[in-house]
């Protein structure tokens, strides 16, 4: 009898802790933009001081369902836009850093710099949309480089003047030019006049013949100037690693091979890669 006595209260304690975490699942999942607006007015200080651990690390908040696919998270106005998550002292106090593959459905807009590894788009495939994926890099270069490019058509004296966006001069600056001929060779083809007024003149071409152009220039507006891009640095505690570290130990470089425990480091994580 005893020992049935047991079982039922075990079962019984069962029970109530399944309907606190399903009734403590259910509110999470309708708490509304007010309350959560008043939570975090009447916590900040707590959530401040904490850095909000379970924000950064809790496996509900990294990977439930409600993280990421509700409509609270993804789509609020309070959280995409408000003043508090955006602007406060407090979201500006630390730096977040991703471990696990992040995906924006949507737009994304970043007022600072960003620095990666590679970068490209992905769309559909426009040969094979329902079964492939069609991948571009991205044009990368040392300068703040902008490209402007196109096809014109020259006038009976082989000539052409060529009109570029009313801010080229306001944006760039060290304009350089590559003029082609199309359907036929125009060996005398060449830039008669840079740019002046936004606007820069082809000759020597063939009469009424087709003239591929492009050129580029480079930033100069006042953003650029004030945050310019430094090319080579050195590693340090303000890079992504310091000096001794690596930001891909996993592909190590051929010209300048990389330390025996770290080399050992990349073989364990190869393994525990396959393994998975």
């Amino acid at each position: 009898m005893a020992i049935v006595r047991r079982q039922y209260l075990k079962l019984v304690v069962w029970a109530a802790a399944l309907v606190s975490f399903v009734a403590f699942f259910s509110r999470t999942q309708a708490i509304t933009d007010q309350e959560w607006q008043a939570y975090i007015v009447t916590n900040k200080d707590e959530m401040k001081d904490s850095r909000l651990a379970s924000y950064r690390q809790s496996t509900y908040y990294r990977q439930s369902t409600y993280y990421r696919q509700s409509t609270y998270y993804r789509q609020s106005t309070y959280y995409s836009q408000g003043t508090y998550y955006s602007q406060s002292y407090y979201q500006s106090s630390y730096q977040t850093t991703f471990t696990d593959a992040v995906s924006v459905q949507g737009n994304l807009s970043v007022t600072g710099s960003i620095s990666k590894g590679s970068g490209s788009f992905v769309i559909d495939h426009p040969l094979d949309p329902k079964n492939k994926l069609l991948y571009h890099s991205f044009v990368e270069s040392p300068d703040v480089k902008n490209i402007y490019d196109g096809i014109t058509t020259l006038d009976a004296k082989g000539e052409t003047e060529v009109k570029l966006p009313s801010y080229f001069a306001a944006l760039n600056k060290d304009a350089r030019y590559q003029v082609r001929g199309v359907g036929v060779s125009q060996p005398n083809l060449h830039v008669a006049r840079g740019v002046e007024n936004n606007r820069f003149v082809i000759a020597g071409g063939v009469p009424h013949a087709k003239v591929s152009w492009q050129v580029t220039g480079i930033r100069h507006d006042p953003y650029i100037l004030k945050n310019p891009i430094v090319v080579e640095k050195e590693k340090s505690d303000g890079e992504p690693v310091a000096q001794g570290s690596f930001l891909f130990p996993q592909y190590p470089s051929t010209r300048y091979p990389l330390p025996s425990d770290t080399i050992l480091a990349w073989v364990k994580n190869l393994f525990t890669i396959e393994k998975k």
